[in-house]
């Protein structure tokens, strides 16, 4: 089996934009159990820069990163969740 065909489905939870460099927006994604993330990072190259960030993504598990915090666990779970029962995953969010 390759990682295309285990790919997993993880749900926007978090949407920040960068402390350090401007133009950059880090977007979080989160497996509905909030057990494993991807961060995704966006630089905005013009105020006319037209792509839509959606509800959900697929990536390969080798892709995805541990959130060993409880506390942020249960946070993104609670978001992804809800996000997975409120739209679609190619929603633009």
């Amino acid at each position: 089996m390759n990682e295309r065909s285990e790919a997993v489905r993880v749900w926007l939870v978090e949407r920040t934009y960068s402390d350090d460099e401007q133009n950059l927006i880090i977007l979080v994604y989160a497996t509905p159990d909030g057990e494993r993330y991807f961060r995704k990072e966006r630089a905005l190259t013009s105020s006319t820069d037209d792509r839509p960030t959606t509800a959900a993504v697929t990536v390969a598990p080798s892709n995805l990163g541990s959130v060993d915090d409880p506390e942020l666990r249960e946070q993104y779970a609670t978001e992804a969740s809800r996000m997975a029962e409120t739209h679609e995953p190619d929603d633009a969010i």
